[in-house]
């Protein structure tokens, strides 16, 4: 089974910084694309960040040059760095594999950014 724990959110005031974490288990990394995905009030959901396989990061374009998405192969965490936040960030963060597994989203990490 594949367990996803993502910790790490908070209140952060606008232009601020925060570092969310993944514990994943049930995955390898190097064999899986994974990813960090938020839903914001309201919306759907949609990813942010992606690290390939083979570790290579891709990001949305709204979140390009603020954020950094890497991984512990050791030990089996994710993490996404999130610098210059600004309110339109606001939502609630997961991670999962690229394309999801629908059957293994975690609870997320609620992330507000707010003055």
């Amino acid at each position: 089974q594949v367990h996803m724990v993502e910790s790490g959110g908070g209140l952060v005031q606008p232009g601020g910084f925060l570092t969310l974490s993944c514990a994943a288990s049930g995955i390898i990394f190097r064999f899986n694309a994974m990813g960090w995905y938020r839903q914001a009030p309201g919306k759907q959901r949609e990813l942010v960040a992606r690290l390939s396989s083979g570790g290579f990061p891709n990001y949305e374009d709204s979140v390009k040059g603020r954020f950094a998405i890497s991984r512990d192969s050791a030990k089996n965490t994710m993490y996404l760095q999130m610098n210059s936040l600004k309110p339109e960030d606001t939502a609630v963060y997961y991670c999962n594999r690229v394309p999801a597994d629908d059957n293994s989203w975690g609870q997320g990490t609620q992330v507000t950014v707010s003055s």
